[in-house]
């Protein structure tokens, strides 16, 4: 789920960032109208992948999905938790008729990637997880990809962006600007705020380690039901992304990247120097389309608090008709045109 910001800073921005943002959208309208238009389709449409590979990239074997031509321009489309890569099963399709290639990874500790030594840490740290996919990238060859995401995908593309913008032609990041620090996860928020975050306190103890990796399902499925209250997805669209939860190191991933965000857990040294420019909350100058949904009811700001952290091309869009956290699964017309159309810009 999205990382906390401190809510208080919306106060800052003030009508300066509002009137920027609507000068953005102005200028870049130009550049939506003239973009291909993405086919109307009912969500739930595709259950599967006609592709699935695996690489070794870093220090993982990646399996990832793969659908348009292998010369098509490189899109990388990046899951969240408790998700998995079904978050796109009907974005890549779409994508890939619109001639694009489209790569689908299961990030560390879902799916069908392992990690290749036994003595690797299973670090879920935010920048560890934006190496593997800067790796993944090399394995592939892919030199520059518009990369896009939601929830922990979001945060992965936007630390991308941030730290290493020429591997990154555009971005789409659902709810905005999500890269934090460990200092920024130890600033109290209002207990309204707090409240939202409460799976990650309880993943501060014993107990939640234990409760989640015993009832990961049942948890997983509370989670999506709470974030989208307005998503009437089946038992079977549900049941094809738990399966990715049975991964051996999903539940120390998951363990590590909340408790690592509160401070209560050490990241791997390597890391330290993109921890640090993390931390600084780099702007973000790649351009970029940011999403949210209209009854999106995890964590997440007002887009007028991040408006500011985008310096290229930039627009937001609100997605209606009761459109929870999981976007580009309850919506997956309106985000590959998000994509198509920031890569137009």
């Amino acid at each position: 789920m999205a990382e906390p910001i401190n809510h208080n800073r919306r106060r800052l921005l003030g009508t300066a960032v509002l009137t920027l943002a609507a000068a953005e959208l102005t200028m870049i309208g130009s550049a939506d109208a003239q973009s291909k238009t993405i086919k109307p389709i009912k969500p739930g449409t595709n259950t599967s992948f006609g592709s699935m590979k695996q690489i070794d990239a870093g220090v993982l074997n990646v399996g990832y999905a793969e659908a348009g031509p292998d010369n098509g321009p490189p899109v990388i489309l990046l899951h969240g938790w408790p998700y998995d890569i079904h978050t796109y099963v009907d974005v890549a399709p779409l994508l890939a008729s619109a001639g694009y290639r489209v790569i689908v990874p299961y990030l560390r500790g879902y799916g069908s990637t392992r990690f290749l030594s036994n003595g690797t840490l299973r670090n879920g740290q935010p920048a560890a997880v934006a190496v593997d996919i800067i790796a993944l990238m090399d394995a592939l060859k892919i030199g520059k990809a518009t990369v896009a995401g939601c929830d922990w995908g979001a945060r992965t593309a936007n630390i991308m962006a941030a730290l290493w913008p020429e591997r990154c032609k555009a971005m789409v990041s659902v709810s905005g600007y999500l890269i934090g620090s460990q200092e920024a996860g130890k600033m109290p928020l209002p207990p309204r705020n707090e409240l939202e975050w409460w799976y990650q306190f309880y993943f501060a103890t014993e107990r939640g380690r234990v409760g989640y990796d015993k009832y990961r399902h049942d948890f997983a499925k509370l989670i999506w039901q709470i974030a989208s209250p307005k998503w009437n997805f089946d038992d079977a669209t549900f049941d094809r992304s738990a399966a990715s939860f049975n991964n051996p190191d999903h539940v120390s991933i998951v363990i590590h990247n909340y408790r690592w965000r509160l401070a209560l857990a050490e990241g791997e040294p390597k890391y330290a120097d993109l921890d640090k420019r993390l931390a600084e909350g780099p702007v973000i100058t790649v351009p970029t389309i940011t999403m949210e949904g209209d009854a999106n009811r995890a964590p997440h700001l007002d887009p007028s608090a991040y408006a500011k952290k985008f310096s290229g091309k930039y627009s937001h869009r609100l997605i209606e008709g009761g459109i929870g956290h999981n976007l580009p699964q309850e919506a997956p017309q309106a985000f590959a045109q998000a994509v198509v159309d920031v890569d137009g810009y």
